[in-house]
């Protein structure tokens, strides 16, 4: 019973959703610190004004121990100690409108005021209930989404990615063991599932059996095997690209499960080699790999009135061809026709922001 226990409270896809609030982090558009305090302080003196206001026009029903009559200042004290609670008792309300105003109008104001004051305790158990909300309601729509394991330099660049080819960034998921790597991505509005992306359950809490694709980007490539072989075994058929240092271990990254494997030191190598000859030839290179403007690459399919024409005659700039599954350099003999179902890999022109062409 004691194991049982322990494994529950450890596996985080078995717990209840409101148990992962603070390990899934869902975006939400919350107003920043300073205005939530700003709303507070004015709710607080527009509950404050209006005691007043309804004291001093009814001053003939209050009574001041002191000398028998109400001043506006004596109305902003009797509001102030009434609201607080304080309640000295040196001025009371005496007739019964008095009495039935402060039953009916300053006793709800004082309740607000209250709450006005302890508003950063309320909220915070607010935002703990409406997160396990949002957990429980993402945890049972998510679907054909984007896993992208580890924050580094390698997945934030991964991230950017995705979001210049328009991927929604509530499609997006990163896992990631350090929580300030989470805060970076939780601003640009990504879900986030705080632990290790080579434990099973924090893989089904971050719903990588339903994604679509999955991006390890981890720091270490033993790491890197450890999380294909995690990420395979829960997702069969969702594509995954892993990324390691050294060349020697892609086979491994293969074997483990991995449909596309980046070498980055090797490819960083080479554009460091070809920047001391080539060094427009590696402008190029970083233009076609980014998508904020000029040129990027692409994907798309091909139009029924391309069907059987070659890719060498369209007026894009044809690299490859995808045909069930296999890619075909341009240069390529299965590459002269294009067939129905096949897809282009080209190169497209980006539009600045401003919606300018370039």
């Amino acid at each position: 019973m004691g194991l049982r226990r322990a494994a529950i409270e450890r596996d985080f896809d078995l717990r209840p959703d409101h148990t992962l609030v603070g390990v899934v982090h869902i975006p939400s558009g919350g107003v920043g610190p300073v205005q939530a305090i700003a709303q507070r302080v004015i709710g607080a003196l527009l509950a404050l004004l209006a005691t007043v206001i309804i004291v001093y026009l009814d001053r003939e029903g209050y009574r001041d121990t002191a000398d028998d009559s109400v001043s506006l200042l004596d109305a902003f004290y009797y509001a102030t100690v009434s609201l607080s609670t304080t309640g000295y008792g040196d001025i009371t309300p005496v007739s019964d409108s008095a009495r039935l105003i402060n039953i009916l109008v300053i006793t709800p104001l004082r309740v607000l005021f209250l709450i006005v004051l302890v508003g950063t305790t309320l909220e915070v158990l607010t935002e703990r209930s409406r997160q396990a909300l949002k957990i429980q309601r993402w945890r049972s729509k998510v679907r054909d989404h984007v896993v992208v394991i580890g924050y580094g330099t390698k997945g934030r660049s991964a991230i950017r990615s995705l979001l210049g080819d328009d991927v929604d960034p509530s499609n997006l998921v990163v896992v990631d063991s350090d929580q300030t790597m989470l805060d970076a991505a939780a601003a640009l509005g990504l879900v986030t599932v705080r632990g290790s992306g080579t434990r099973s359950d924090v893989l089904r809490v971050a719903g990588v059996q339903r994604a679509r694709a999955v991006v390890v980007a981890t720091n270490r490539d033993d790491t890197a095997v450890l999380v294909t072989l995690t990420a395979r075994e829960l997702a069969p058929k969702a594509a995954i690209v892993a990324a390691v240092r050294e060349a020697e271990n892609v086979h491994l990254l293969r074997q483990s499960g991995a449909d596309s494997v980046v070498v980055s030191s090797e490819t960083a190598g080479r554009l460091l080699g070809m920047a001391t000859t080539t060094p427009s030839v590696v402008e190029i290179f970083e233009d076609l790999l980014t998508t904020d403007e000029g040129l990027a690459m692409g994907e798309r399919p091909v139009d029924p009135a391309e069907v059987g024409g070659s890719p060498r005659h369209l007026t894009d700039i044809v690299l490859g061809v995808v045909r069930r599954g296999t890619l075909y350099r341009i240069d390529a003999p299965q590459a002269d026709a294009l067939e129905i179902g096949d897809r282009l890999i080209y190169v497209r022109k980006v539009t600045p922001p401003d919606g300018k062409a370039d």
